[in-house]
Formats: structure tokens, C-alpha cells, sequence
């Protein structure tokens, strides 16, 4: 029989297809087919093995089966957020409580290290020997960094960032507008693809999210949540987050002291986030068949992270 499918064109890391007989696409089974080289770029078991954690606390949906160079997984009904969505405080709200839903999964009495570090550093030493072509005057392309610089800015982060004290919780990591699925009918968020996920710092799974508000093909960094949106946000998050992660019951007080806190965090994570981007902008330049300009996409999050650093480096915790 024929099966009808659906191409999305959305993505830029995999091909994705619907499979469905029903044409209301009740019945839809999705099949990823992972993009050219992008085990450069993502640990595929590792991403399996999330995949289930999740599915097994109710936050993604079911998996079928695995293969060499893909998945097959069930459908979740809804529509995936555009720049529009993610900034209304009603759907916002519900992001930022699932966020706290997947934050507030246990680690099983293991104590995780946070894969930032362990990413930035791969992602930088591709970024050098995969990009440098084997002549004496190697170099990066214009106007990108210097490797020696990139280098820096990663010892200024490792330095600085795990003094801040953000807790490693179990993080989607890559939480794009495209990556939420929000479904009217249950008046719930659901968040899909699972390949950066892993335990990492809170405020960088936040940081990240924010960044994200400037949308993808047409990055505009006006869009990001301004202070007054981010506190609302972090808000919800943080009532959520104690109530699921610290057993209070609903009504858990927030202090402007822990609000502040979270925010300062945040902000100066974001910038982890700009840089761990760019340097997968550029190694997807070199290798990916998606139509996209991966290059323009890293020479903007570089920018925005020397734009930001300053801004954020003034932020001081809460004494």
C-alpha cells in the first residue's frame, strides 16, 4: 500500500518525514534521517539513551526503533512555536514549567558533570584541524576569530562560569522555537529532538533559550526577551522547578534574591551558548548538505557573543 509522507523542510542538522494513512495525520510515525557528518557533532547513544529517560518521565513521545542512520518515533499532534509564540506570557509559562519538569528529573543519586566543557573543547578542536587546510598559512575564514583567540575566550569561560554556582540538571540544550511542540487541545508544550541533550548547567539551558527568541534564518537579536520578560519567565520557571525538584507544594515562594540570582546566571551562560553555536556553524559549513548559510549563521553568533560579553561580564550575583 501507499503510504502518504511529509517532508519537513524545517530542520538543519536531519531530514525529517511524516508517515500517515489518516489524513488529519492522527496516526503519523516520524523518521529522522540524520545529517552528513553530524556524528562529528552528536553522540548518537548518548542521544538514545536520553530519549528514553525522557520518554520515561512523560516528556517526549514514544520511540519505535532505531537504525544505522535514523529513528522512527511517534508524531505529537500540535505546532512547533515561532518568535511570536515563545515571547506571549501564556505560552511562555508553560515552557518554562516543562523546562522544570525536565530540569527536575533525578540523575539517580550520581552526581553529573555538565558536557558544556567537553563539547566546547571538541567542537573547538574540529573547528582547528578540520578547518585548516594542510598549507603553512592555514586560517579559518575571514573575519571569524582566530583559533588562538577562540581559545581564549574558552579559558575566560571555564574560568569563570562555574563559579557562578548554576546547578547541572538534565538539559534539552538545543531549545529552539522548532523544537517546541505546543498542543492547544491539552494546553501543553512538549519539547522534541534530543541530540545536545545531557546534563549540563541550568542557566545554560536557559541562556540558550533565550538566545533562540532571535529565530534561526533571520537571527534578530532585538528579539530577545528584554530584562522585564526574562524575570517574568524565570519566574514560572523557578516556582515550577521548586515544586517538582524540592517537593514543596504549589505555592512555592520565590525570592527576588533567588530571581536575581537566576537571572545574573543566565545572562553570562548565554554567552556559552553563542560561542558553542558559532564554532558548530562553522563545522556544519564544511560538511552539511542542508541548504543553509551555516557561515553567515557563525560569523552572527560570534558578533553577538563580543557584543554581549561586556554586558553581561558588568552583571553581579546578588551579595
Amino acid at each position: 500500500a501507499f503510504v502518504p509522507t511529509q517532508l519537513f523542510t524545517d530542520g538543519i542538522t536531519n531530514k525529517l518525514v511524516a508517515c500517515y494513512t489518516d489524513e488529519g495525520m492522527a496516526d503519523a510515525l516520524l523518521v529522522r534521517v540524520y545529517g552528513r557528518k553530524t556524528e562529528l557533532l552528536v553522540d548518537r547513544e548518548t542521544e538514545l539513551r536520553n530519549f528514553q529517560v525522557l520518554r520515561a518521565h512523560g516528556c517526549a513521545p514514544d520511540l519505535y526503533c532505531a537504525f544505522q542512520n535514523g529513528l522512527c518515533y511517534q508524531f505529537l499532534p500540535g505546532i512547533a512555536l515561532g518568535p511570536d509564540h515563545v515571547r506571549d506570557p501564556r505560552i511562555f509559562r508553560l515552557v518554562a514549567r516543562e523546562m522544570a519538569r525536565v530540569h527536575a528529573i533525578h540523575a539517580n543519586g550520581s552526581l553529573p558533570r555538565p558536557i558544556l566543557w567537553q563539547k566546547l573543547h571538541k567542537y573547538l578542536s574540529l573547528v582547528k584541524t578540520e578547518l585548516s587546510p594542510k598549507v603553512s598559512n592555514a586560517s579559518l575564514p575571514r573575519d571569524v576569530p582566530s583559533p588562538e583567540a577562540l581559545e581564549q575566550e574558552l579559558a575566560w569561560m571555564e574560568e569563570t562560569l562555574p563559579q557562578l554556582g548554576s546547578p547541572v540538571v538534565l538539559c534539552h540544550n538545543d531549545l529552539l522555537c522548532k523544537n517546541i511542540i505546543y498542543d492547544g487541545t491539552r494546553e501543553r508544550v512538549r519539547f522534541i529532538d534530543y541530540e545536545y541533550t545531557g546534563y549540563n548547567y541550568q542557566a545554560f539551558d536557559i541562556g540558550n533559550h533565550f538566545n533562540e527568541f532571535a529565530g534561526v534564518k533571520e537571527e534578530d537579536y532585538g528579539l530577545c526577551p528584554s530584562r522585564e520578560t526574562q524575570l517574568q519567565w524565570l519566574h514560572s520557571y523557578l516556582q515550577a522547578y521548586k515544586e517538582l525538584a524540592q517537593g514543596h507544594p504549589g505555592d512555592s515562594q520565590v525570592s527576588q534574591e533567588e530571581l536575581e540570582t537566576l537571572y545574573v546566571q543566565v545572562n553570562k551562560f548565554s554567552l556559552a551558548s553563542h560561542f558553542l553555536w558559532a564554532c558548530w556553524g562553522l563545522i556544519q559549513d564544511k560538511y552539511s548538505t542542508i541548504d543553509f548559510n551555516f557561515l553567515r549563521y557563525a560569523k552572527l553568533r560570534f558578533k553577538q557573543y563580543f557584543r554581549m560579553k561586556p554586558v553581561v561580564t558588568a552583571l553581579q550575583l546578588p551579595k
